[in-house]
């Protein structure tokens, strides 16, 4: 039995950008031609930075499985949100609360996928450090706001997994 152990709450209209955006992730990593996009580079590790033949092996041999993992991942998100393959309708009440109660898996999948978009959207805005990043830009209010949303993910799920404290 997989316990619940993260409630999520999100808005019908955070929902549907949600949706929207893992959706284009994933079809971005299940994508052909993707192979030299900068952003699909970046999710994927480089094993050997002093060697770059040996890097581009490393990604030849591992790199669709990776991938294939974080596809994965997002149709995890989909589905725990209840949105995976299903028509969204712009009719439907953008204020309504959703509820999404998440195993540790799915919370962990989450987590993988909300990184993996913040590091997909970083590099299409040209974040490589703290530098770059522009708040006052619109451009960067989706990256920020998965990033709140990680973080309050990251925050419920290690107050849910840490052992209680022992008294002494």
């Amino acid at each position: 039995m997989n316990d619940r152990i993260v409630v999520l709450e999100v808005s019908g209209l955070e929902a549907l950008h949600l949706a929207g955006i893992v959706g284009q992730f994933r079809d971005l990593v299940v994508g052909t031609g993707h192979e030299d996009d900068p952003a699909v580079a970046r999710l994927l590790p480089d094993a050997y930075p002093d060697d770059e033949a040996a890097s581009r092996e490393f990604r030849r041999l591992t790199g669709a499985d990776m991938l294939d993992r974080r596809a994965e991942d997002a149709r995890t998100v989909l589905d725990t949100l209840g949105m995976d393959g299903v028509a969204l309708d712009p009719t439907s009440d953008p204020d309504t609360t959703i509820t999404v109660a998440l195993g540790e898996n799915e919370a962990r999948a989450w987590m993988r996928t909300l990184s993996a978009v913040r590091l997909v959207l970083a590099t299409r805005l040209g974040i490589q450090d703290d530098d770059d990043h522009r708040p006052d830009d619109a451009r960067f209010g989706i990256y920020d706001w998965i990033g709140y949303r990680l973080d309050g993910l990251v925050t419920a799920l290690d107050r849910n997994l840490d052992p209680p404290p022992t008294e002494h």
